[in-house]
């Protein structure tokens, strides 16, 4: 693949990933206001598998993989879907999407951390003020008696921070696991392999299902565009980028996605967007700026020589 093709393609794929996941918070709440939410997971990555494998065979390609590539994916599509995601919907039951989109905001010091516990990866002076600062939003964010004072709140954001330390384990893994080369094969297994164990669990549960034909309008129309954006296209787009570049960068989609999610959350759901909310979202975003910038602190240049 030529340099001037593959820059394009990372860049589509990071707008997929910064614009497309961003509004999936808004069709998750919308959706999961009538359905259980492991149901909701399950049928929205079943369905997107499926999906891809008859794309891959109009293409022409194998669906063939190695024994350790089908353990690798199983892995992948666990730590993504089954927990990073399903989990999420679940907890977006008790909390505003706007909200579950700001704590996930602080994705990149969960990456950090894990990259430095697991990899050794040494953290610069920049980077380590960003985590300051991530953890002086998060605090502010998780604080607002307007949040707290939501039933069953708590548990939704103990259970968001869960998620986004599988999502970040996923990330490393997927970075230097062995995975089938095809983007799409190797989306297509970990999304039909994670919607399976998302049906286990919605058998555990006892979640009653039920055919889209009895769904409301907008929560069939919300299926459709999770489906076919919010997987498809943009965890495809997702797992490309895992291999094209470092896992901090793909990380820093949590730029975009909060403000979106926010945004729509407010206009479509009329949530409520409060003004420390707002001086939460700053302070965790400029910490993931100065997670993921290279530049280093002047002041600490000048003093440590």
């Amino acid at each position: 693949m030529s340099n001037s093709k593959n820059t394009i393609l990372i860049i589509l794929a990071f707008f997929s990933i910064y614009v497309i996941w961003g509004s999936t918070y808004l069709l998750n709440k919308i959706a999961v206001s009538e359905l259980p939410p492991f149901m909701l997971a399950s049928m929205r990555f079943m369905t997107a598998g499926i999906l891809i494998f008859i794309i891959v065979k109009l293409m022409g390609k194998s669906l063939a993989i190695t024994k350790r590539q089908l353990v690798n994916t199983a892995i992948a599509g666990f730590l993504f879907l089954t927990i990073g995601n399903g989990v999420v919907v679940w907890a977006l039951k008790y909390v505003d999407s706007g909200f579950a989109a700001l704590e996930i905001s602080s994705q990149p010091l969960v990456v950090l951390i894990l990259m430095r516990i697991f990899q050794g990866k040494k953290i610069e002076a920049m980077s380590v003020l960003g985590v300051i600062l991530g953890v002086i939003g998060i605090f502010l964010l998780v604080s607002q008696k307007e949040v707290v004072s939501q039933e069953d709140s708590i548990i939704g954001m103990i259970m968001i921070f869960f998620c986004m330390v599988s999502w970040a384990s996923g990330s490393l893994f997927v970075g230097k696991a062995d995975l089938p080369s095809n983007y799409f094969v190797n989306t297509g297994y970990q999304m039909l392999i994670g919607g399976l164990m998302l049906l286990l669990g919605s058998l555990i549960f006892g979640e009653v299902w039920s055919f889209p034909s009895e769904w409301s309008q907008k929560v069939q129309v919300s299926m459709v565009l999770l489906v076919i954006f919010g997987s498809i296209v943009a965890f495809t787009s997702f797992n490309f980028l895992l291999k094209k570049v470092s896992p901090d960068k793909v990380a820093t989609s949590t730029y975009v996605n909060p403000i979106i999610a926010l945004l729509l959350g407010w206009y479509f759901l009329n949530e409520e967007i409060t003004t420390q909310s707002i001086i939460a979202a700053i302070v965790l975003l400029t910490g993931v700026y100065f997670i993921s910038t290279k530049r280093k602190l002047v002041i600490f240049s000048r003093f440590g020589r």
